[in-house]
């Protein structure tokens, strides 16, 4: 079995025309994004290893912000972790896997986490 590597930002906010409701259109609303990427692993990483060996984090970040189009209305969250993805893999062929969970903070009522996790594998 191979190594793997998991790279991961959790608990990203960061605010993304979406939904279905009234309430929901025209506006903007707060999405927690917790990403997760599998690379494949290096068979050893050395003190003085250098970053092109790995990933940079704050790629995760920008495709959860920087990378969604702007003015673009996503009906459905499903579809932001879709773009979220798609992104991933573009931007780097090591990418093996993309994990994207995105809990919908403005209809929680009660604390609890509302959303949906998706799961792609390169294709």
């Amino acid at each position: 079995m191979a190594d793997s590597l998991y790279l991961e930002i959790a608990d990203f906010v960061h605010v993304v025309h979406t939904g279905i409701y009234s309430e929901e259109t025209g506006r903007p609303q707060p999405l927690r994004f917790t990403i997760r990427v599998k690379l494949k692993a290096m068979p050893h990483y050395d003190p003085d290893t250098s970053l092109d060996a790995s990933k940079n984090y704050m790629d995760l970040k920008f495709a959860a912000s920087r990378a969604l189009p702007e003015g673009v209305h996503f009906k459905l969250i499903e579809a932001v972790a879709e773009h979220v993805c798609d992104t991933l893999f573009v931007q780097d062929e090591r990418v093996e896997e993309v994990r994207v969970k995105i809990v919908k903070l403005a209809l929680s009522e009660a604390h609890e986490h509302i959303g949906i996790t998706l799961t792609r594998e390169r294709r």
